[in-house]
């Protein structure tokens, strides 16, 4: 039986450029950088509040990264979505999608992130309540 969640990985064609959208734009943390034996060269983020890991990940002998729509996206929670669009937006990378209201007071949009992976913004209810989007 598995114990926790530990990362979830992203292979990526361009780590610098991936790497850099994650901290500057998300504000996430590297926390580590190696070379894996069969050559991949990994990244480790944290993401505040979280213990999961994002790693991404470069191997080019796996050949071309191929992102199918819908397969997969990560999703944060952000205290203000307004002020993380105009942010985002200013580093490149305008909303998607959204915002938009959830039934449960949520409010939601998407930015995509290098590479064509989505990424998922949630600012919850004014009141606090984390009820799902």
């Amino acid at each position: 039986m598995v114990t926790r969640l530990l990362h979830t990985r992203y292979r990526v064609a361009d780590l610098a450029r991936t790497v850099q959208f994650y901290t500057e734009v998300l504000g996430l943390k590297e926390v580590r950088r190696h070379k894996s034996p069969r050559g991949s060269e990994l990244v480790f983020l944290e993401t505040p509040g979280s213990e999961e890991l994002i790693e991404i990940c470069q191997y080019d002998g796996s050949g071309p990264v191929v992102v199918g729509p819908d397969l997969t996206h990560l999703a944060f929670e952000v205290e203000d979505l307004d002020a993380f669009a105009k942010h985002a937006a200013s580093k490149g990378y305008p909303l998607s999608d959204g915002p938009t209201e959830s039934s449960s007071g949520s409010v939601f949009a998407f930015v995509d992130a290098p590479e064509g992976y989505e990424i998922e913004l949630i600012q919850r209810r004014k009141d606090g309540s984390r009820l799902p989007v």
